[in-house]
């Protein structure tokens, strides 16, 4: 019986982790249109605040100041937008220069949550049929294994105490 769970816990753990990769990549994937809308929207603040006469940080720096709290708000969700884009046009190139073990790696180093959320509310799950996905597979299938491993000692540590004391 004990083979079979662990057969099952393997499974499941090589079928779970195998999905990294595929999920790695559909995060890449809205990472790119994250940044393109990021862009035309601080395009427009920008644009904006040049046909009044100030810089985007001036602006924003006026919107801060505001009285109106809508006003304000709005500053900082300008100033959010620009760290924001700058947050994953750093993540973009990380990825672009990065092979596709370090993409799991720069994924979970440092993801945006919003974005990642999204990812997985969309996620389909993919056949692993690249290195990284055997890999991870195999990382996650171990993983799996040494669990079972640990629970199986512990569930006979028990049984023989039990022996000992009855």
């Amino acid at each position: 019986m004990a083979r079979v769970l662990m057969l099952i816990v393997l499974l499941m753990g090589g079928t779970a982790t195998s999905q990294l990769p595929e999920f790695s990549q559909q995060y890449r994937q809205r990472l790119g249109g994250a940044i393109d809308a990021l862009e035309e929207i601080l395009a427009d603040f920008n644009r904006d605040a040049a046909q009044h006469g100030m810089s985007s940080a001036e602006a924003i720096a006026r919107q801060k100041a505001s009285e109106d709290p809508f006003i304000r708000a709005r500053g900082d969700s300008m100033l959010n937008a620009e760290i924001r884009l700058s947050r994953l046009k750093q993540q973009q190139s990380e990825y672009e220069s990065a092979g596709p073990f370090e993409r799991l790696m720069i994924f979970a180093r440092g993801f945006d949550s919003q974005l990642a959320q999204a990812t997985a509310e969309d996620y389909e799950p993919a056949v692993p049929v690249t290195v990284a996905g055997f890999a991870s597979a195999g990382i996650g299938a171990l993983a799996g294994l040494i669990v079972m491993r640990v629970l199986v000692g512990i569930a006979r540590l028990g049984r023989r105490r039990q022996r000992q004391n009855g």
